[in-house]
């Protein structure tokens, strides 16, 4: 095994496997690429309907300083985006809308208006991009038929089952008591 420096500079180490490069190195191509991020998962397949993006035009956004720690660049530039989405305003189907305002998330405000805050990233424009996803993803996850629940009966076959494992479970520690004479 030797050290190699590449012509981007990196130090690799060369005489490892083909298998654990080829494992190291995915193909664009690759199902992997095209996976949504660990982060976020992607929104639902069967949904209500085909909802289109919630246009721009309907989101109240805002730039507010971001919290936490970031050195000079936190006091100075106001990269967190603050989304205000009211509900009754919107564009979507009514049944969307009861199911949004049904929803027990604390972004809800009684007044029936989504607050998302989006301080992940650095920038002001993947912030934004990121409260609008995080708008949308609530949404598609409202805009879920919910399947409606058909109550199930134990058939008669295990309800004396579960019977007759009683009685013997019973009996087992009836006998564990002391012994008398």
């Amino acid at each position: 095994m030797t050290d190699v420096t590449s012509a981007t500079g990196v130090t690799g180490v060369t005489g490892l496997s083909s298998a654990t490069n080829a494992s190291n190195t995915a193909a664009p191509d690759d199902d992997t690429a095209a996976s949504p991020s660990p982060q976020r998962p992607a929104a639902p397949a069967r949904s209500f309907h085909n909802l289109p993006p919630v246009p721009e035009s309907e989101v109240d956004i805002s730039a507010i300083r971001a919290q936490g720690a970031g050195g000079q660049n936190v006091n100075k530039v106001s990269s967190a985006i603050h989304l205000r989405f009211t509900i009754a305003a919107s564009s979507l189907p009514a049944q969307i809308k009861q199911r949004l305002l049904d929803l027990r998330d604390q972004r809800l405000t009684k007044d029936g208006v989504i607050v998302i805050k989006s301080q992940v990233h650095r920038s002001q424009d993947k912030n934004r991009a990121d409260a609008l996803q995080k708008l949308n993803e609530l949404i598609a996850s409202v805009a879920l038929v919910p399947k409606v629940r058909r109550p199930t009966k134990p058939s008669r076959s295990s309800q004396t089952k579960r019977l007759e494992v009683k009685t013997q479970r019973g009996h087992v520690k009836s006998m564990r008591g002391k012994v008398r004479d």
